[in-house]
């Protein structure tokens, strides 16, 4: 029985150090995305490991195209925003809760703007096979285009479109987006700021932050990210400042 509550609760928070040199890099979970039939879009970030101490954000896509990103951590600049924040609108913090409701279903809360988020995560015989064979492969398999791409044409067969794993973020950092394991969201309901989202359907085309595709249809996603530095000495200044947070 598939039991996400159990593996994603109390996730220790890791402070570290990217698995390849000249990178830096975020591993945890979240919603990859979400489409409602209201034209809205969520995805949800939890990061308990980066080089820069843990973190959660909502993002959130308005029918018009606008993109929203709420951080609940320490600093916008080492969290979502850092790469994505130059497609936004909006960037800002939030507390953001989170409460398993059972083994696959989640509660998520936000502040300001209020949010009431639930969803259920499901999987497949295709998908648990695809899951067991992603996570045994070695991490080092994501630096292979090639086996990157034959990644994203598995994620194009299950439904979810043309997902660009590896490229250039809104920010100009070139990284490579890590699932290793990946459910259907189906499943969800959400009110935004006293607004009702609808129910989740499956898009046509992919909805993009930037350049960046997001999933067709819901998926949450257990994994991590990896982007190459692109100013090393502000990188080293950004650690020193974040070992100790108060």
């Amino acid at each position: 029985m598939l039991d996400l509550s159990s593996r994603l609760s109390d996730v220790p928070a890791v402070r570290g150090r990217a698995p390849w040199p000249g990178h830096e890099y975020v591993k945890g979970w979240g919603v990859f995305g979400l489409p409602f039939d209201s034209g809205h879009v969520l995805a949800l970030r939890v990061f308990p490991e980066s080089s820069f101490g843990p973190y959660r954000t909502v993002w959130h896509r308005d029918p018009s195209g606008r993109w929203s990103i709420h951080v609940d951590g320490p600093r916008l600049d080492t969290a979502c925003p850092r790469y994505y924040g130059a497609a936004c609108d909006h960037t800002g913090h939030a507390p953001i809760g989170l409460a398993w409701t059972g083994p696959t279903s989640l509660h998520v809360t936000m502040d300001a703007p209020p949010l009431d988020w639930t969803l259920t995560a499901s999987s497949s015989p295709l998908l648990g096979l695809l899951n067991r064979f992603g996570s045994a492969l070695p991490l080092s398999t994501w630096r292979r285009p090639s086996l990157v791409r034959v990644r994203e044409r598995l994620a194009y067969a299950l439904g979810m479109g043309h997902l660009q794993l590896s490229g250039v973020m809104p920010s100009g950092h070139r990284g490579t987006l890590m699932p290793e394991q990946m459910y259907f969201v189906d499943t969800s309901r959400a009110t935004l700021d006293g607004v009702d989202l609808g129910l989740p359907l499956r898009l046509r085309e992919n909805p993009r932050i930037g350049d960046v595709p997001l999933p067709t249809r819901g998926v949450l996603a257990i994994g991590g990210a990896a982007w190459e530095i692109l100013d090393q000495a502000a990188y080293e200044r950004t650690r020193a400042e974040t070992a100790n947070p108060q």
